[in-house]
């Protein structure tokens, strides 16, 4: 019976959770530069420079091209899901999250003072500007490249 290698030796899979994390733990800083406020909570939430759902699966594909081969099919699946990923971030959630300000306004306008629980307003931060989606696609295939020619 053949022994499976550890999980670190799946690069792809290194190279995408890696960018996850990355991307969210950046996230701080750079709104603490653009913002001049200091706000853990992005760490741990959607939305914001740069995306963490485009680097994850940029940094995917592009470790599976470099692992398996551009010409792979593999690769193939993997820009695929990358496309539909970003036009969802950029395009869906954005607009959800559009929707979620202009309804708590809505609520906070209409309710009689004091009625309307702010607890309860909807998650407004969920997609991505265009700009937050391309920077992180660029940031997740940077993090395969360094992982390709560091660790790998």
């Amino acid at each position: 019976m053949r022994r499976k290698p550890p999980l670190l030796y799946n690069y792809p899979l290194v190279a995408a959770l890696m960018s996850i994390i990355l991307a969210q733990v950046i996230k701080v800083p750079i709104s603490l530069i653009t913002k001049r406020t200091w706000n853990m909570k992005l760490g741990f939430s959607t939305g914001g420079m740069p995306s963490s759902h485009s680097a994850a699966v940029c940094s995917l594909a592009a470790a599976v091209g470099i692992d398996e081969g551009f010409s792979s099919a593999l690769f193939a699946i993997a820009v695929i899901v990358s496309a539909i990923t970003m036009f969802d971030a950029a395009g869906i959630r954005r607009h959800a999250g559009i929707h979620a300000t202009f309804i708590n306004r809505l609520m906070s306008a209409t309710s009689d003072r004091g009625r309307w629980d702010s607890s309860k307003a909807l998650k407004e931060l969920l997609g991505h500007r265009p700009i937050e989606v391309v920077v992180g696609a660029i940031f997740g295939i940077f993090i395969s490249i360094v992982l390709d020619f560091t660790i790998y």
